[in-house]
């Protein structure tokens, strides 16, 4: 699928790896640069598009190859190329997770379809050099997705991001970023996901903190 617009899509190893926090960061960062993002969802999830929209402060829409289809997709981009300079996809669940084993509709298929890179964020709680193993393992799991890089969640100390960091160098996986763990959540969540931004009035300071971490830890000119 040829497009316009450029597209980047934001994956992780499972849910809860800090993805949308990172896409929503990323989203409102790139704004307050005078960068217009239009943000996706994949899949049916209308909580995560909303936060992704309110960060980006453009409609947050939806995309998924079960509920549509290839032209959809397409159309959707589209509309989206005539207001915006990026679009920034986030993922759901485990990058290669779909309808069944050989991971039918997952995020990876998505990104292949609009022949997007894809940014892994990876939560290093208690890891190292194992992170640079599942990185790489996932290049080489899948040859014909194009992973752009990584960006590293919840790192705890300098020595943990200096051994990550090497171990990463050596697998030849590009680190685009390291965000340290931060001492609150920073979007609340409830037993079945986040809390809708419409019912947080702080949404705007929560966000904005999101876009200081991303602004200050990751490299957004890449």
């Amino acid at each position: 699928m040829r497009r316009g617009l450029p597209t980047v899509v934001i994956a992780g190893l499972a849910g809860d790896a800090g993805k949308t926090l990172v896409t929503a960061g990323i989203a409102r960062a790139l704004l307050r640069r005078g960068v217009r993002v239009a943000p996706f969802k994949k899949g049916p999830d209308f909580i995560d598009a909303a936060w992704l929209g309110a960060a980006a402060r453009a409609p947050g829409r939806n995309l998924d190859t079960y509920l549509m289809s290839a032209a959809a997709i397409a159309a959707s981009l589209q509309r989206a190329a005539a207001h915006a300079g990026i679009a920034v996809v986030e993922g759901n669940r485990g990058l290669f997770d779909g309808m069944d084993a050989a991971g039918s509709h997952s995020t990876a298929e998505l990104a292949k379809l609009l022949a997007a890179p894809v940014v892994l964020v990876l939560d290093v709680s208690k890891a190292t050099r194992t992170v640079a193993a599942l990185a790489s393992g996932c290049r080489a799991f899948d040859p014909d997705l194009r992973l752009g890089g990584v960006i590293l969640n919840r790192v705890g100390t300098a020595r943990q991001e200096r051994l990550i960091r090497q171990a990463l160098l050596e697998a030849r996986v590009d680190v685009l970023g390291a965000i340290p763990r931060l001492e609150e959540r920073p979007l609340p969540s409830r037993h079945l996901g986040l809390v809708c931004p419409s019912e947080r009035p702080q949404r705007e300071a929560e966000l904005d903190a999101l876009a200081d971490a991303v602004a200050a830890h990751v490299d957004l000119e890449c």
